[in-house]
């Protein structure tokens, strides 16, 4: 499969004017449901935790109206904060691990990493890939690595993250998504949030095209998590619009579809007041 970029911005803005007129506070709920509420940040520790785990804990009571948010990701040293405090137990636990965000350490580095996560309470791993090994070719070593970190990591799931701003073109893009999906990955990712461009919609599109193609392959779906500068509801909406013409309406739930974000839950419940005509809510998280 092969992608030319003026025809793939000509599919986007065809998919945005048609799902324009399905703008409403029902979809917004959807995706509100979607968020890994994320902090990866050097100054994380166990008050910012347990604030986050608390605001999770009580969102319903402030927000009755409002869905609970997929999952919370944070650094492996922070997902035995998590466990201990979160009380929910449809949200997952994330973490990053395998040397996030860079992916410049050993293999045996990486795995000890993703089972010490997995110990401590992870449910979700997300990775990245081997950029380095990927740009220089050696697509088996990407492949080798993938699937040496899955099978470590017991009954987790693995999302792995493609660092799609930085690959060549889109063609890579989709390339990756194969080896990452074929490696055992059971979401595909866009981006760290470390890198610019973060995520994008035309990377979203060639990796909507990857799952769907895999799928009609082999009967089997793939998560997508678009991550990193998604921070508006209009933005998300055009992520979520993508998603949707592509993959379907199958695909529009947290065990296939996951979006990662720190700032975008406040934005959403803002922006679904202004829709309802209730009440602007300040900000919660």
């Amino acid at each position: 499969m092969k992608f030319n970029l003026n025809t793939v911005q000509e599919d986007i803005k065809n998919i945005l004017v048609s799902e324009k007129k399905n703008y409403n506070s029902d979809s917004l709920k959807t995706i509100f449901s979607l968020i890994d509420l994320t902090t990866l940040k050097p100054t994380d520790n166990k008050a910012v935790i347990e604030d986050m785990c608390k605001k999770v804990n009580n969102l319903q009571n402030h927000y009755a109206d409002m869905p609970q948010v997929a999952a919370i990701c944070v650094y492996p040293s922070m997902v035995e904060e998590v466990r201990s405090r979160l009380k929910i137990d449809n949200v997952n636990i994330a973490s990053v691990s395998a040397g996030f965000p860079a992916s410049q350490t050993f293999i045996s580095i990486k795995v000890a990493e993703t089972e010490l996560a997995v110990e401590k309470g992870a449910d979700e791993i997300d990775i990245v890939i081997s950029l380095g090994k990927y740009l220089e070719g050696d697509f088996d070593f990407v492949s080798s690595e993938i699937k040496i970190i899955k099978d470590s990591m017991r009954n987790a799931h693995l999302k792995v993250i493609l660092e799609s701003g930085l690959m060549p073109s889109l063609d890579d893009v989709y390339k990756a998504s194969v080896i990452a999906m074929n490696a055992g990955g059971d979401f595909i990712k866009t981006s760290t949030g470390k890198e610019n461009p973060p995520a994008t919609l035309e990377a979203i599109y060639v990796m909507s095209k990857a799952i769907k193609e895999h799928y009609e392959k082999t009967g089997v779906k793939i998560g997508l998590k678009p991550a990193g500068g998604i921070s508006t509801s209009k933005e998300v909406f055009e992520y979520y619009s993508v998603v949707k013409s592509i993959l379907g309406e199958e695909w529009l739930n947290n065990k296939l579809f996951r979006i990662g974000a720190s700032r975008l839950a406040n934005d959403l419940i803002k922006e679904i007041s202004t829709i309802e005509g209730t009440e602007i809510r300040q900000d919660y998280f």
